[in-house]
């Protein structure tokens, strides 16, 4: 991670001041890294051990702080990871504009793989996270959907960049079609597990361990895990409660709705829904040569179900 990080550093230089500020100042925060990481493992894993496992984990990296700049300004964000967004702190059109230099630059670094496959994987993901978060777009407001359709959203806008870290970790180690295969599963079981327990800690997390504040998915509109599986199993006045609250964005009733989630048994329904891809996530890495990398992804799975920010 080091050595993604110097890349990271060197690759973020840019002519123009404002780029670097913006663009340093989103990555500087932290974050969890877990896409770079993801790559790392699958290589040690299959045993790769080229330069190229850096360059494309910090590629990675930038397409994901991309979409988080493009995201803070869509939801109209004011704290991540501790902090004040880039777009509370440099304004919109910034963080707009630096989140396309990071997507361009992402693109330029992939040429240095010289891989076709590795541009077709990057590029598909690329397009499959923007259609995801159109798609998340228009079900703003809609309290009508349903678990199938939110797992559509997730898989494509959240999961979807896991699944081709891991693949791009097979592709550089060469490995098998069965073996790649297994690897983007692990890593599409993985982001959705990440991203439906993300969305539990909405309504059953802490804003100071979070970094960021709490309601912020029912504020935005979202019918996410824990809203629909509280709509499904809640009295009709429940219902009219969370319905009405995803309809207007408004969180005034946001503790009256945490108590519903929690009543109905909706934290539950959300957990046991992590645990099924992560269990997949499991199944998917046995698939991998057993050593210390392997039962790192293993134990990544394992540990995504108990995290609180």
């Amino acid at each position: 991670m080091r050595e993604v990080d110097a890349v990271v550093a060197r690759r973020l230089d840019s002519g123009v001041p404002l780029v670097g500020e913006v663009s340093r100042y989103i990555i500087s925060a932290g974050g969890k890294r877990l896409r770079p990481a993801l790559l790392l493992l699958v290589c040690g894993a299959l045993d790769y051990q080229g330069p190229q496992r850096f360059n494309l984990a910090a590629v990675v990296e930038f397409i994901h702080t991309a979409t988080l700049l493009h995201d803070d300004v869509v939801d109209e964000s004011t704290l991540r990871r501790g902090r004040a967004t880039a777009n509370e702190s440099f304004g919109n059109p910034a963080s707009v504009l630096v989140g396309d230099f990071l997507y361009s630059r992402a693109f330029q670094m992939m040429l240095d793989a010289g891989q076709m496959r590795i541009m077709e994987i990057l590029a598909d993901a690329t397009n499959v996270i923007a259609e995801g978060e159109v798609l998340q777009l228009m079900n703003m407001h809609d309290a009508s959907l349903d678990q199938a359709a939110y797992l559509r959203v997730i898989r494509s806008k959240t999961a979807k960049l896991f699944e081709a870290s891991a693949r791009l970790g097979a592709v550089l180690a060469q490995a098998d079609a069965q073996v790649e295969q297994a690897c983007a599963d692990y890593g599409q079981a993985l982001g959705t597990a990440y991203q439906v327990i993300d969305d539990l800690l909405d309504y059953d997390g802490d804003a100071g361990e979070m970094g960021k504040n709490l309601g912020d998915d029912l504020r935005e509109g979202k019918a996410t895990l824990p809203l629909i599986a509280a709509m499904e199993r809640g009295t009709a006045e429940q219902r009219r409660i969370v319905q009405e609250a995803i309809q207007s964005g408004g969180v005034g009733e946001l503790q009256r709705i945490v108590a519903i989630v929690k009543e109905t048994g909706a934290l539950v329904v959300t957990r046991d829904a992590a645990a099924a891809e992560a269990q997949r996530a499991v199944q998917a890495a046995r698939m991998l040569p057993d050593n210390s990398y392997s039962r790192g992804l293993l134990q990544l799975a394992a540990q995504l179900l108990q995290r609180r920010h």
